[in-house]
């Protein structure tokens, strides 16, 4: 039977009871992006990009011009004062090509062809006008797709997921290693500039799978094998780690599950996201909020899902929403627990108290810490049922509702039941009030 949380007909705190199912692509749709605030892209592996309307889900364009599948895309948003501001999106594809789009047109702006490798990541810093590519090595490009610079080649592996950091920085996930490259104003004129290494962090024990910045001073990282650690955004040093999210005794609110072996998959950081206080987790296939200030995990479901969760967002509302392989997409709620008396913590909590036996100072320290310290577990509030394959990420447009998109090639549009019928009444309203066939009686 599974461990997974289950979730009855009667979901009162899930607002989406209404949902458009959009139809296009060929192939699994893994990417999408949001161009403003009705508008989004969505990419995969059938090398088309569509631009949606997500109020109405109207398809507004079908952008061709890739051969093979689509490996990133980015929002790019013009920013000179002199023309009326555009919105662009880049695409990065495994036919070693990058294209830029115009969103109010639909036409391909530019295409680079000049790529040894696939491009895997793009970043747009927008502070600087420029966007960065991420593949064998890592590139630097103006809004007029000319080469400003590049580094030279990395490793056969490549640049996997580019994060932006503090003055003029950039963080790059090359396999296990953490490479911190800086932008510097070259002499040669106002638009010239040159990429250099600065350091290389190699705290991680396998490959580096997401990378996401809290803020100025702090980005956290996640690798294959479960490793989650917080940097210094300015000086790049460690300030935190946690590797313990496969380890029941670590988390004694959770029942552990019997388990002959542990499969790599199970603790793997498939997605980050944060708010200034906590980083969400994705873990194999549960989600982890880990305090920043604490230094430690404050709730986890450690089987959220049935299969491994891909994507994780926080809503503005203290609420979470997370996708899995297993077609699924869930809403949670963060709520504090009632506290019980305390109990003394078990050793090798965040490695906070040590390894081994605690002292019996240590174990008053931890007693009056966990006195004093909320207690906070997620519950499942809402289940959305409408893919058949895995969900691969979404976007969350506030009132507009939800957007996801899955290995089914299909994108659905989730929407909140009674903002839409109270929408319905008033279009009709309006109408019969045009036509004159509404007859007020008093």
């Amino acid at each position: 039977k599974s461990s997974v949380q289950t979730i009855g007909e009667e979901q009162i705190q899930n607002p989406y009871t209404e949902l458009l199912v959009l139809k296009g692509h060929q192939d699994i749709v893994r990417f999408l992006v949001q161009i403003d605030d009705c508008r989004f892209a969505s990419a995969g592996d059938d090398g088309i990009i569509f631009l949606w309307n997500a109020q109405t889900g109207e398809k507004l364009f079908e952008l061709h011009g890739h051969t093979h599948k689509i490996t990133a895309i980015a929002p790019f948003s013009s920013s000179d004062a002199s023309e009326e501001k555009k919105h662009l999106i880049l695409t990065a594809s495994a036919d070693r090509t990058v294209i830029v789009w115009d969103c109010t047109s639909g036409r391909q702006v530019q295409k680079v062809s000049c790529f040894h490798s696939t491009v895997k990541c793009l970043t747009v810093l927008q502070r600087l006008d420029v966007w960065l590519s991420g593949g064998g090595d890592l590139c630097v490009w103006n809004r007029k797709l000319d080469l400003l610079c590049k580094t030279s080649h990395l490793t056969d592996a490549g640049i996997s997921a580019l994060v932006e950091l503090p003055k003029n920085c950039v963080a790059a996930a090359v396999g296990r290693e953490l490479i911190i490259f800086r932008l510097v104003a070259s002499n040669e004129g106002s638009e010239g500039w040159n990429v250099l290494e600065v350091k290389r962090l190699v705290d991680h024990q396998d490959n580096i799978l997401s990378l996401v910045s809290v803020n100025d001073l702090t980005f956290v990282t996640g690798s294959h094998v479960g490793e989650l650690i917080v940097w210094d955004a300015l000086d790049w040093t460690k300030q935190a780690s946690e590797c313990n999210f496969w380890d029941s005794s670590v988390h004694p609110d959770v029942q552990p599950e019997i388990k002959l072996s542990e499969s790599p998959n199970e603790t793997s950081v498939q997605h980050l996201t944060s708010d200034e206080e906590c980083v969400f987790a994705a873990v194999g296939k549960g989600i982890y909020v880990y305090n920043l200030q604490m230094k430690r995990v404050i709730a986890c479901q450690r089987t959220a899902h049935d299969s491994s969760v891909l994507h994780i967002e926080r809503l503005p509302n203290r609420q979470l929403i997370s996708c899995s392989e297993d077609g699924s997409v869930r809403i949670w709620e963060l709520r504090e627990k009632q506290q019980l008396p305390a109990e003394p913590v078990p050793t090798g909590f965040f490695n906070m108290w040590g390894f081994g036996r605690a002292n019996k100072q240590a174990n008053q320290a931890a007693k009056k810490m966990q006195e004093n310290t909320p207690v906070y577990f997620l519950e499942l509030v809402g289940d959305l049922i409408g893919h058949s394959s895995a969900v691969q990420m979404f976007l969350y447009f506030g009132e507009l509702g939800l957007a996801t998109c899955s290995a089914d090639h299909l994108i659905i549009l989730w929407k909140d039941g009674e903002r839409e019928s109270r929408l319905r009444s008033l279009t009709l309203f309006q109408k019969l009030a045009q036509n004159g066939d509404l007859q007020l009686k008093f």
